[in-house]
Formats: structure tokens, sequence, C-alpha cells
């Protein structure tokens, strides 16, 4: 009933459309449980030479797929709404190198908040990581969205969420192109 690889195809559309190049898919299957992930590497057409990366990730939980299919199977007319609740994460992850010159982190969570909105809530946090015992620590930013991608919208080919969520992308990724520069110049 839903055709999830046609889904994703769909996806990187409305990617292109919003003005990203995709660069790779992944499709992975579990063979126990039958649950499959998508990946999706794409970045935004002004930052072709870096240097972010927008990483799309689709978790599809067969339980919620059968069940959700149980339900319409179940719906006495077919013109009648789909059952809601059923959902899917959509994961959307930006990555930098690692920082020379770090921001603050809470000042940054306060704008990207601004930037992403309501349809877009994003998390900021950071990761220190020393390559050697002598070395300065090395800051790398995790930057990540999720929205819950509801089946019956899926179903009925209603991709609101999704698009605003790709604008919202948009504008998140030129905000931290705008920035890199500045977190990624050689120390004086």
């Amino acid at each position: 009933m839903i055709d999830v690889a046609g889904f994703v195809a769909d996806l990187k559309s409305q990617a292109i459309d919003y003005g990203f190049h995709v660069h790779d898919e992944r499709h992975f299957v579990e063979t126990y449980s039958l649950r499959q992930l998508w990946e999706v590497d794409l970045h935004p057409e002004e930052a072709c030479a870096g240097p972010i990366d927008l990483h799309l990730s689709l978790d599809v939980d067969p339980r919620a797929l059968l069940g959700f299919e149980d339900d319409v199977m179940k719906m006495e007319d077919p013109d009648d709404d789909p059952p809601k609740g059923f959902t899917f994460p959509l994961l959307f992850t930006w990555t930098l190198p690692p920082l020379t010159h770090p921001p603050d982190l809470l000042v940054l969570a306060t704008e990207i908040a601004g930037v992403g909105g309501l349809d877009l809530p994003v998390e900021v946090s950071a990761i220190d990581s020393f390559p050697s015992v002598t070395d300065e620590a090395e800051r790398s930013l995790s930057i990540v969205a999720r929205i819950a991608l509801d089946l019956a919208d899926v179903y009925l080919n209603n991709d609101g969420s999704v698009a605003q969520a790709l604008e919202r992308c948009k504008h998140v990724s030129l905000y931290l192109l705008e920035h890199a520069e500045s977190w990624l110049r050689e120390p004086y």
C-alpha cells in the first residue's frame, strides 16, 4: 500500500527542487526483522566545494507499516481518511569538518532554532576529540533535526510536511554555510 522506494525517490526529487545536490543513496534491510533504513547524502548547491553535508535517513519499522496496512484494509469506505498515528522517523543530520574556532553552543542552538522554526526542531551538540594527548581538542558539531513522517500523509501523497522540512533544511544549511568560514579559519 505504501511504496517506500517511490517515496524516497520523491523525497530526492523534492530536495533537488529546493536547491540540494543529491550524491548518494543507500538502502539497508535487516533480514531478521525486515526493518529498513534509507539514507540519502546531499548538500546545498552553494556548498559544492564544501564544507557542509546533509544526511537524510528514513527508518522504516515493519510493525508500523504492517499495522497501518491492516487498519487501511479494515476501512469500510475506501474514501475514508486513512488511520493516523503510524509514523516513521525522518532525520536530517548536518556535518562539518572539525572546527578551529567553534561557536558558542547556546548561541548557535538559539539561532538555529529560529532558522528551523516550528516545522523543523533542530538539536545542536558538540564532541571534543583529542587526536593525541598533547594535541588540543578538535570540536565537531552535531546538528540533527527529526520529524515524524505520518504514514497517512505518505499514503495520500500529501507531502506538505516534507516540503516544509526541506525548505527549512535549506535555510539551516545556508545559515551554517554563511558561518562555517569563520569557524574553520586557520588560527592566527
